[in-house]
């Protein structure tokens, strides 16, 4: 069974046992409810029960069940909590996880060339940010808007583009 980050436990909070945690989920409202399940990725799986969960700060403050005090939250700081594949949500059409973007070979549309493969994602602002590494090493960054990425085949890791003028050094 595959398992997927969704936080990363980073500080204790007050002496109640509570942690403070920076969101790799875009679903911080369902995964830190009450009740919600998570397993710490390094303790042998070991599976905490959310009490509480709030936004704070950048990141989320949350409070385990089975976590009542600061000597127990601390035990806890550089862990990642994690959720299984099963407890995934299914995304819309259109959408995907990075997991299924990173690797992808990039192909020109027009010509069926290999540009590279997809090696980073950054969300800087108003559309995510692809870096393209070619076969030579050599690296550059696509925007994912429809006016570039045209087709995504997440199957055969593939991604079909229209790079506009620019984008790449020899264009």
């Amino acid at each position: 069974m595959h398992f997927y980050d969704v936080a990363h436990i980073v500080a204790t909070h007050g002496l109640k046992g509570e942690v403070n945690v920076v969101l790799v989920t875009d679903f911080p409202e369902e995964r830190f409810a009450p009740g919600s399940k998570l397993t710490l990725k390094e303790d042998n799986k070991r599976v905490l029960t959310v009490v509480n969960g709030r936004p704070f700060k950048k990141g989320w403050l949350i409070q385990f069940a089975e976590v009542s005090d600061i000597d127990q939250a601390e035990q806890l700081k550089g862990q990642t909590l994690v959720i299984s594949e099963d407890e995934q949500h299914d995304l819309p059409a259109g959408t995907y996880y990075y997991r299924d973007i990173l690797g992808c070979t990039v192909i020109d549309n027009l010509t069926g060339a290999n540009l590279g493969k997809v090696t980073e994602i950054a969300s800087p602002g108003a559309n995510d940010v692809w870096q393209i590494t070619e076969e030579s090493g050599n690296e550059y960054l696509i925007p994912y808007i429809d006016d570039v990425v045209k087709k995504i085949d997440v199957p055969a890791k593939q991604i079909y583009v229209e790079l506009m003028a620019g984008l790449r050094d020899e264009d």
